[in-house]
C-alpha cells in the first residue's frame, strides 16, 4: 500500500534540505532523517501571494502564514540504495513493507515534518517482516519527536 500522494516527499530539493538540516535518528534497521516543520516551509496562501500596498492586509497574511504551518501535511520519502540489494525486486518490497507501516502511524504524526527513511542493508539480510520496521519506525519517531504527544 503506497503513501498518499500528499504526503510524499517527491522532489530532489527536499529530499537534499532534509538531509543538509534535518536530524537523525539511527535503528538496527533504519536510519530516521526529519525536518522539522518551520514558518519558512509554509507555501504561500492566495493572501499572502496578492501582492498589496494594504498594510492591514500584509500583517494577515503574515498571520495566515505562521498559522499555515501546522495544516501543512508531513511529507515522507523512502531510500533503499543498491547497497541494500542489487536485486530491484528486494529494494521495491522493502519500500512496499516501510510504506505499508507508515501508512499505520501516519495519523500519529505531528504535521508539517518532512521524512526520509534510509534503509541499511541488514534490513535485506534480516528479511524483516513489516511489524519489525513498524516497530523500529515508531521508536525513532519518538525518539526524534515527530509523534504527536511523543507516546
Amino acid at each position: 500500500m503506497a503513501l498518499p500522494s500528499l504526503h510524499r516527499l517527491k522532489s530532489r530539493q527536499d529530499f537534499q534540505a532534509v538531509f543538509r538540516e534535518g536530524i537523525r535518528r539511527h535503528g538496527s534497521y533504519l536510519t530516521l532523517r526529519a525536518l522539522r516543520p518551520s514558518p519558512s516551509t509554509t507555501e504561500p496562501t492566495e493572501s499572502s501571494a496578492s501582492s498589496s500596498a494594504n498594510s492591514m492586509d500584509t500583517a494577515k497574511s503574515q498571520v495566515n502564514q505562521s498559522n499555515n504551518c501546522e495544516y501543512l501535511p508531513t511529507r515522507i520519502g523512502i531510500s533503499v540504495s543498491t547497497k541494500v540489494s542489487k536485486r530491484a525486486v528486494i529494494r521495491n518490497r522493502i519500500k512496499r513493507r516501510i510504506a505499508a507501516a507508515l501508512q499505520q502511524l501516519l495519523p500519529k504524526i505531528s504535521p508539517g515534518w518532512r521524512l526520509v527513511v534510509v534503509v541499511k542493508p541488514t534490513a535485506a539480510q534480516q528479511e524483516c517482516v513489516t511489524q519489525q520496521f513498524l516497530q523500529e519506525l515508531e521508536q525513532l519517531l519518538v525518539q526524534a519527536e515527530v509523534l504527536n504527544g511523543h507516546s
